[in-house]
């Protein structure tokens, strides 16, 4: 059963100009008409013909008073998803949203960075906000987060959101929906991403503007993970709508799937040093284990130089007494002191999933009076 009750009447596909790179020229939109408008939803497609009907009737019932326009970018899709997206303008404008349609007929989509981008420069919004071909806004979404966006002009916005199917990803979900406001800044470096996740966000076109197009290196690039990173760099906020405006769906086709988890790894790492290990004199890994070990050899040299030892609740771990960092081409090789976490000093990177204690780590941590963001950072 589908969110909304509609039926479609598919009008006859409109003939575009085409350049000789197969690129389309933009149909339609505010800008064509000299025209600026007030929020842009950006669509990137590639496809989503079986999502679509749902997505864009979600778009028509918005309750957001202001001026909007649909800003859609195909990105070579074989199935009629084109189709289904003209099938809707007609309905759109009698709606008030005007619409800019393109795309491209290569036979290799050019991945979604690049479709994003697309998107974006034919649109006109004063403000942007990004909607998945395959999710479902909630009536309030635009009206709600515009709100937000206008009150916090130089921060990503975001929202919480409800997974379809019920149950997928249920620990990512939870931890979408209930980290706190402080942990939108702290929790950066885990391993879930952008700690206000993509197909929510919201923010003017001046601060993307000032952070950049994302990157379109294509299939296997965290286009997401960069961009998100970049407007921190650039002085960015972060903040959520504390209310579900989105319906997330899960499936296998999801562009996220083809990024290696070794590629976010590494861009987390990197991220880690330059925001927090490069202010700290030393530092202790919560975690003498397998994740604790790989984060220690994933780090600079000098970094390396900072850890004064692992800490850790395992008793085994903690009676051997050290970790030899056997790939050093030092000598002798290094040996990090492991301890009891109740030995250990701060501060600390704390490599142990975050909801899979039992709530065991948050009472230590909260026992040792650490503050987040201060005292420690997770990792994973």
């Amino acid at each position: 059963m589908s969110f909304f009750e509609h039926d479609v009447d598919i009008g006859p596909r409109k003939r575009l100009r085409m350049e000789e790179n197969h690129e389309e020229m933009p149909l339609g939109g505010a800008k064509a008409k000299g025209k600026v408008v007030d929020v842009s939803i950006v669509m990137p497609v590639y496809n989503a013909s079986s999502w679509l009907d749902e997505c864009l009737q979600a778009i028509l019932h918005q309750d957001f008073t202001g001026s909007m326009e649909l800003s859609v970018y195909d990105d070579g899709s074989t199935d009629d998803s084109r189709r289904v997206v003209e099938g809707w303008r007609e309905k759109m404008e009698r709606r008030g949203i005007s619409m800019v349609i393109s795309g491209h007929k290569s036979i290799q989509p050019r991945g979604v960075g690049f479709a994003k981008n697309k998107a974006i420069s034919q649109s006109s919004g004063r403000y942007l906000c990004f909607q998945d071909a395959d999710d479902v806004m909630l009536p309030l979404r635009v009206h709600l987060q515009y709100k937000m966006s206008v009150l916090h002009p130089r921060s990503l916005i975001g929202c919480m959101v409800r997974r379809i199917p019920e149950g997928s990803t249920e620990r990512y979900t939870r931890w979408i929906n209930e980290i706190t406001q402080d942990q939108l800044i702290s929790q950066v470096y885990t391993s879930h991403g952008p700690t206000v996740i993509m197909p929510s966000w919201f923010c003017s076109r001046h601060w993307f503007d000032r952070v950049g197009s994302f990157d379109e290196g294509g299939k296997g690039v965290p286009e997401d993970l960069l961009f998100f990173y970049q407007s921190l760099r650039q002085g960015g906020g972060v903040a959520r709508v504390d209310q579900c405006l989105l319906v997330y769906r899960y499936h296998e086709k999801a562009a996220t799937h083809s990024v290696l988890e070794e590629t976010i790894w590494n861009l987390r790492v990197d991220f880690l040093q330059e925001r927090v290990l490069c202010r700290w004199e030393s530092f202790t890994i919560w975690n003498a284990g397998k994740q604790g070990r790989k984060l220690y050899r994933s780090l600079s040299p000098a970094n390396q130089k900072k850890v004064k030892a692992f800490c850790d609740v395992d008793e085994n771990k903690i009676r051997k007494g050290f970790y030899t960092y056997e790939e050093s081409k030092e000598k002798p090789k290094p040996k990090i002191p492991v301890l009891h976490y109740k030995e250990a000093s701060s501060p600390f990177i704390v490599c142990v999933k975050l909801d899979m204690t039992g709530g065991v780590l948050e009472e230590n941590l909260h026992a040792l009076q650490l503050r987040e963001g201060v005292d420690y950072y997770h990792f994973n």
